[in-house]
């Protein structure tokens, strides 16, 4: 079983983390994703790789969008 993450301070880092882990990403979880990534202005080169895996892992299909 995989921990729960306190979203409203869970860094990029933790949120990309815990939705690689689990291949899966709930609503919540995506609008606080998007959120902290559009929130911090300028996002790290190392942010910035894993937003695109994210992206990614969607796309191809590794990643699925749950309720």
């Amino acid at each position: 079983m995989t921990a729960h993450l306190h979203l409203p301070s869970a860094s990029i880092e933790q949120i990309v983390t815990q939705i690689l882990a689990t291949r899966r990403i709930t609503r919540r979880v995506q609008q606080h994703f998007m959120q902290t990534a559009l929130s911090q202005g300028q996002l790290s080169q190392a942010e910035r790789v894993l937003i695109d895996r994210v992206f990614e892992a969607l796309r191809s299909g590794l990643v699925k969008v749950v309720d």
